[in-house]
């Protein structure tokens, strides 16, 4: 075996979108940069998140919303094409290829390392790589954890021999199973179920919670639930499996309630886990498995001399892939400036850093109807004791939403804190309602009064004028 040793100003640990642009950002400031990967660059996202997803999920949708259109329903009535869509997939992942991030990598001077990196002490890093070799780097100044998260399984005897599936094998399978069993009710249950069934599947939804989606507004998982069983899914509330077997091919799925199911796959959507059981944090002080706490620059609060960073997921600051990246350039900022001796301005590096990552969060659920949603719910603003006033309207009253689809079913409903006079939160469910949620989020980031959102005039006929008839129903 080969032993290595190299130097750089900034190592990163995680090659997905976020190690990607924390890579990126701290090599714009004048700093050497290199990237450890095990697996493919690009990560999750691009391989078994996000763009797989979405790719499933957008010809359900577009169907969805063209039978909702007189002159085209009757167009769009047969099954969709499996294999098309199937195809679409692959190649929006890439066929689970990466030489395009990696030339993107060599383009932007990133030096990338194959192979399993762990933290080996303060600012250095121990790779073993794919070939057996193993590499020594050190870091002039520091480190970033950017492994993001695995799926979590239930701790149910013989599970491992059923092969179940996670959000990985969800979005990556070559087959429609004839009967899916999926276990959850947040978001990439309700996605998988849409897809899934909508591409043959017999999909059986078990959640284990009275709802869906049950950090959202109550009324986005019922609407959600609503429509997935006028889909055909089978939605089934305060639901526990407590054991799963394979036995001929055929799983049987045994229930709490004394119920069985049976099922050709099954699903386990339940929660996502740090990936940090394996990089080095007992050399730091820190212990394997957990999340890392971090501040409002990604750094790692526990560890002493401020050179380690922990950006995206892994940190548990707010699980989305757009979120990770906007850590990733504050932290590759931040760790540029740093090695600079330049002076970090408060206000904005740790304020905008915090203000995006807890109260302006946004996201989109993108099942039939989708969800759209940012900054506090009702319950959250109970919970932190935020005076608000609840503003809710019918999107399908907009003129806008008539133009989208016939008889569209749609809500809206914003939080106005009565204190400030600002909007501090919204959600919105019906079809095309993401197109609405970057509006929300500049006004409950950029805390717009509510007298100059009157003079923020929405072309007729969108659906965005639902704005305002929101403002109208807050006057009134």
């Amino acid at each position: 075996m080969q032993n290595v040793s190299l130097v750089y100003d900034v190592v990163v640990i995680g090659a997905g979108p976020v190690g990607e642009n924390v890579a990126d950002r701290a090599h714009t400031t004048g700093l050497s940069t290199v990237i450890v990967e095990g697996e493919l660059v690009g990560g999750e996202c691009s391989y078994w998140a996000c763009e797989p997803s979405k790719a499933l999920l957008r010809p359900v949708v577009a169907r969805a919303d063209a039978r909702r259109v007189p002159g085209l329903r009757q167009a769009v009535q047969g099954p969709l094409d499996v294999a098309a869509v199937l195809a679409h997939r692959d190649a929006m992942s890439g066929h689970w290829q990466d030489e395009d991030q990696v030339e993107w990598l060599k383009q932007e001077d990133v030096n990338l390392i194959r192979g399993h990196g762990r933290l080996d002490g303060p600012k250095q890093v121990t790779v073993q790589t794919h070939d057996g070799e193993r590499i020594r780097l050190s870091a002039r100044h520091a480190v970033a954890l950017c492994t993001g998260t695995s799926a979590v399984l239930p701790d149910l005897q013989g599970l491992a021999e059923v092969r179940p599936w996670t959000s990985r094998e969800a979005t990556s399978a070559h087959e429609v199973p004839g009967r899916l069993a999926v276990v959850g009710g947040g978001v990439v249950a309700i996605e998988m179920a849409t897809a899934w069934q909508a591409l043959g599947s017999r999909v059986t939804l078990l959640v284990r919670e009275d709802g869906l989606l049950h950090r959202m507004e109550p009324f986005a998982g019922e609407m959600v639930a609503q429509s997935l069983r006028e889909a055909g899914v089978d939605v089934r509330f305060e639901t526990k499996v407590t054991s799963v077997a394979r036995a001929g091919g055929e799983l049987r799925i045994e229930l709490a309630d004394g119920g069985e199911l049976t099922s050709d796959e099954i699903l386990f959507a339940i929660g996502r886990a740090p990936r940090t059981s394996d990089v080095g944090l007992e050399t730091v002080g820190l212990t394997p498995g957990d999340w890392l706490t971090v501040d409002d620059t990604c750094q790692v609060t526990a560890v002493d001399g401020g050179w380690l960073y922990a950006v995206g997921d892994v940190n548990h600051r707010a699980l989305l892939t757009h979120q990770g990246k906007y850590q990733a350039r504050i932290a590759g900022a931040v760790i540029g400036a740093r090695a600079k001796g330049e002076p970090l301005d408060d206000s904005w590096w740790g304020a905008h850093v915090a203000t995006a990552d807890s109260v302006a969060v946004p996201q989109v659920v993108f099942t039939d109807p989708e969800v759209a949603s940012v900054g506090l719910t009702t319950r959250e603003a109970e919970r932190t004791r935020r005076r608000v006033d609840v503003v809710d309207y019918d999107i399908g009253q907009v003129a806008g939403a008539v133009q989208f689809a016939e008889d569209y079913r749609g809500k809206a409903r914003v939080l106005i804190d009565t204190d400030r006079g600002t909007v501090a939160g919204a959600t919105f469910v019906g079809p095309g309602v993401g197109e609405l949620l970057h509006s929300a989020t500049i006004a409950v980031v950029g805390e717009v009064p509510i007298d100059r959102l009157w003079h923020a005039v929405p072309a007729f006929p969108t659906i965005s004028e639902v704005w305002l008839r929101l403002l109208e129903t807050y006057r009134t």
